[in-house]
């Protein structure tokens, strides 16, 4: 009900983002859960590469969208629109706030890209994809039913092996990442952000690759 009440004021905001001399409008999302208790954790991993973007591309201040489920930033690169959020939902209803935030502004499913973790991919791996299945990731399964459609890009950042292999999985993904491997998280995250300022300024789809940065 909130969207609808608010649709005068939103509907002039979101004009700026048809902004003659842009192509297109792009949405990124970080994918983690909200709160103290989950910063540093694996499954905010997506988080911290977003905020890596967005300071690297002096986007603008985050904002809390309570109506459309999401801290909110934007900015612009090449002749594209950037449009950024990470959901406000908790990871599970992850897709609430992009259907929200992608019927608002049209953005095509093939222009948003989604960025996780992901549990099957070693730590110091980055994968790139469009479409697939959730591979058991709630938040990204989330999104797709949300969206009914699977067709939008993945950034998969490896947190795994799990260890010890005998621990839950929700636990290990909630858990906060050692002090060896937390010191290679700056590496990581600017990594993905380079990686979106390739995907940005080719105008192309997102490639099928895989980026190792540990040995």
């Amino acid at each position: 009900m909130g969207v609808f009440l608010q649709k005068k004021d939103m509907t002039s905001e979101a004009m700026q983002y048809y902004t003659v001399g842009l192509n297109k409008t792009l949405l990124i999302v970080g994918l983690g859960n909200v709160g103290e208790k989950y910063d540093n954790t694996r499954h905010n991993i997506g988080f911290a590469a977003i905020d890596e973007f967005a300071r690297d591309n002096d986007s603008d201040k985050w904002i809390n969208k309570q109506d459309l489920k999401c801290f909110f930033s934007s900015t612009k690169l090449g002749s594209s629109r950037i449009i950024l959020i990470k959901p406000t939902t908790l990871m599970n209803l992850s897709g609430e706030a992009v259907r929200l935030i992608s019927n608002f502004y049209k953005i095509a499913i093939s222009d948003i890209l989604v960025i996780h973790d992901e549990l099957d991919i070693n730590f110091g791996e980055i994968r790139t994809c469009l479409g697939g299945s959730s591979a058991g990731h709630n938040g990204v399964k989330s999104i797709i039913d949300s969206l009914d459609d699977q067709g939008f890009g993945r950034i998969r950042i490896g947190i795994g092996p799990k260890t010890p292999s005998a621990i839950d999985s929700a636990d290990f993904v909630l858990g906060k990442f050692p002090k060896a491997a937390a010191e290679h998280l700056p590496k990581i995250t600017k990594e993905v952000s380079s990686i979106l300022n390739e995907y940005i300024f080719s105008d192309q789809a997102v490639r099928t690759e895989t980026r190792k940065l540990l040995d």
